[in-house]
C-alpha cells in the first residue's frame, strides 16, 4: 500500500505528538513540517504513512536502523485493531523491514511486538519494533530481546524524558539493563535534528520500495 499523499493531520504515538506530514508540491515526496510538539521543536519522526499505519524513527535505537511501525488509531493491543488495521500494520511492517534491511546493509531482521504492559510495552499504542541485524552485532545474538524488555527498549520513558527535559529514576538501570555488551551510557536519546535527518532519508528510501 502506498504512502498517503497530502496527509497533514497530526500523528500521535500514544499520547506523544510525533509530527504531522505535508507534501511538497514541487517534488511530491514526503516532507515533515516544522511544528512545536510535546517532544519540543523540530520533532519530526514519521517517515511513512498509509491510511491506517505509520512508521517512525526511534529516539534511542538499540542498533542502527531500529524503527517502529504503529497503527494510526491509538489502541493498546493487537486485538483492539480491526481486521483492516491488522492487515495494513503487518503489510507496512513487511515493506518498511525490507527497506531498512536494504538501507542499513543488514542480513536479517528482528521484528517484535510487545503486546501489553506485561509483555514490556512502554507506550500503550500497538507498535512493532523493526531492528536490522548484522553478523556479530550483539553478543549473545538474542540479547536484543532482553534489551527490548529493559532500559534499552523503554520507548515511553525516553519520550517522557525528552518531553520534560528530566531524567527519571523510577527503575534502577542495573535492574533494567541486562546486557552490558552495549554501552548504555553512550546510547543517549538522539536530538530532534538527528531524528529528522534519518526520517527524511528513510522517507526518500520508502519512495523507492515496490508496492506490495
Amino acid at each position: 500500500m502506498s504512502a498517503v499523499k497530502g496527509v497533514s493531520a497530526p500523528v500521535y504515538f500514544g499520547s506523544f505528538l510525533v509530527t504531522p506530514q505535508v507534501i511538497s508540491p514541487s517534488c511530491g515526496l514526503n516532507r515533515l513540517t516544522h511544528v512545536e510538539t510535546n517532544l519540543g521543536p523540530l520533532s519530526k519522526q514519521v517517515f511513512h504513512q498509509t491510511p491506517l499505519s505509520f512508521a517512525l524513527v526511534n529516539l534511542k535505537p538499540i542498533l542502527p536502523g531500529h524503527v517502529l511501525v504503529s497503527s494510526r488509531r491509538v489502541v493498546p493491543r493487537i486485538t483492539d485493531l480491526t481486521p483492516a488495521e491488522t492487515s495494513d500494520l503487518f503489510l507496512t511492517v513487511r515493506r518498511v523491514g525490507r527497506m531498512v534491511e536494504r538501507v542499513y546493509g543488514a542480513a536479517s531482521l528482528n521484528i517484535a511486538v510487545q503486546d501489553g504492559v506485561h509483555a514490556g510495552q512502554s507506550v500503550p499504542h500497538v507498535h512493532a519494533h523493526i531492528i536490522p541485524r548484522k553478523p556479530a552485532d550483539l553478543d549473545p545474538i538474542d540479547a536484543v530481546y532482553g534489551m527490548l524488555g529493559g532500559e534499552d527498549g523503554d520507548v515511553g520513558k525516553a519520550l517522557r524524558e525528552t518531553q520534560t527535559g528530566r531524567h527519571t529514576n523510577s527503575e534502577s538501570p542495573k535492574k533494567r539493563t541486562r546486557f552490558p555488551v552495549v554501552d548504555n551510557e553512550a546510547r543517549k536519546p538522539r536530538s530532534a535534528e538527528e531524528m529528522q535527518t534519518e526520517a527524511e532519508m528513510l522517507g526518500r528510501e520508502m519512495e523507492k520500495e515496490a508496492l506490495d
